[in-house]
């Protein structure tokens, strides 16, 4: 016999602990090296759990919905089981000691046929189906080898709630109805810093209105030609992207951030972009913004978004980050006041852009304008440095010419 441990992978310094979700595997039942045992949550993603080596599972020594901490051993793989399961399939049965008996007679027509094995159920259409009280097991299953995905639970609840004509939670009956729900580990995440960050930070926000005319001139010129070159649509989160990234280069103390009594300075430009999943709020962060050309933002957004849905971003893909952008625009929203994403100085809010009547040399002319918002710390970020901040975002995006020639 030969063992090896499974471990819970290293978390981030920021996650103390995860939760075991479902084991995919019982034990007695072999598994392959790469294959998913167990969906562990964090407070930030659901991480998959793959065998390290083929053989059996020998041993579960952490079961569904424990708490777990990084390296913590969960289960043991004999590894050895392999060839001796191998073996026994190869060899010759050997001559039958007692006699066969004979076969059971046919089930009758109206019996039951036995269940087929369930199908495989992704992270993402997991936590659907629990939000929505469906059961998973019982959707028909689209993706590869009959995967369950997101898409099929939310087909699911859309039929039931078009069968049965009302809505597809249920509440408690009565004058008053009201439901107590257990909040996820990724909503109490959310929670918990955003009151960290208006405690320990002095939250101020000022505002500012682009035109938005310029870019979406560029844009309409030349998103064809950039589709079809790069792959990728030119959206316009990367000329956000760039502008802030100009704009942190001119006023660095908005992208430090505090320890204590000191001002960290980071030479770097790391952008977080804050992205609503299923799940929750998450804030991937685009490393080394300021090297990366449109293409390669608008890639990495949509990938982000993508896998942010499935639930497959990484930890380190979530941890670090000097500055973050959220776009409530996205969902009409016209103005809010964002929350700093700790230990951040600062954070831009994009609104939705729609046609206004502004002045321009004395007369009154429809432009589509956005409503930019920047929150930042006073305790490190004064007014004035904010509001020329601000200033250099709008220039950059009125002018974007001087984003693509990088002046």
């Amino acid at each position: 016999m030969s063992i090896v441990e499974v471990k819970v992978p290293q978390l981030s310094e920021s996650v103390s602990e995860a939760t075991l979700l479902t084991w995919r595997k019982k034990v007695g039942e072999a598994v392959t090296e790469g294959e998913n045992l167990i969906d562990i949550e964090t407070d930030k993603v659901v991480l998959e759990l793959p065998a390290i080596k083929s053989g059996v599972l020998a041993k579960i020594i952490k079961a569904d919905g424990t708490k777990v901490a990084s390296e913590e051993v969960i289960a043991q793989i004999d590894t050895e089981a392999v060839a001796t399961v191998a073996a026994a399939a190869t060899a010759k049965p050997a001559p039958a000691a007692v006699p066969v008996p004979p076969p059971a007679p046919a089930p009758a027509a109206s019996a039951p046929k036995p269940s087929a094995q369930p199908a495989a159920v992704s992270p993402s259409a997991r936590k659907t189906a629990h939000a929505h009280d469906v059961d998973a097991a019982t959707v028909q299953g689209s993706g590869r080898k009959g995967l369950v995905t997101r898409e099929d639970v939310l087909g699911a609840v859309q039929q039931t709630a078009a069968a049965s004509s009302v809505a597809p939670i249920v509440m408690p009956t009565g004058d008053r109805p009201e439901q107590r729900v257990p909040m996820t580990r990724i909503r109490q995440r959310i929670a918990e810093r955003l009151l960290q960050s208006q405690a320990n930070a002095a939250i101020l926000t000022t505002f500012n209105e682009v035109n938005m005319q310029p870019v979406i001139e560029l844009r309409n010129k030349y998103k064809d030609a950039f589709e079809k070159k790069h792959g990728v649509k030119l959206g316009f989160s990367s000329f956000f992207v760039k502008a802030a990234v100009m704009a942190l280069q001119k006023f660095p103390i908005v992208n430090a951030s505090v320890d204590g009594t000191d001002i960290i300075y980071h030479g770097y430009f790391d952008i977080g972009m804050a992205i609503g999943s299923e799940r929750g709020l998450v804030v991937p962060i685009l490393r080394d913004a300021d090297q990366l050309s449109l293409a390669d933002i608008e890639k990495r957004i949509a990938d982000f978004a993508a896998r942010a849905r499935e639930g497959k971003l990484t930890m380190e893909e979530l941890s670090g980050g000097t500055f973050s952008i959220t776009n409530g625009g996205v969902f009409g929203s016209m103005l809010s006041t964002p929350i700093i994403n700790p230990p951040q100085s600062a954070i831009l809010g994009i609104h939705a852009t729609k046609d206004r009547p502004v002045a321009e040399n004395g007369q009154v002319v429809i432009r589509p304008m956005n409503y930019l918002a920047l929150s930042y710390d006073h305790r490190i970020v004064d007014g004035r440095e904010a509001v020329q901040f601000l200033v250099a975002i709008k220039e950059a995006l009125e002018f974007p010419g001087r984003v693509l020639l990088d002046l």
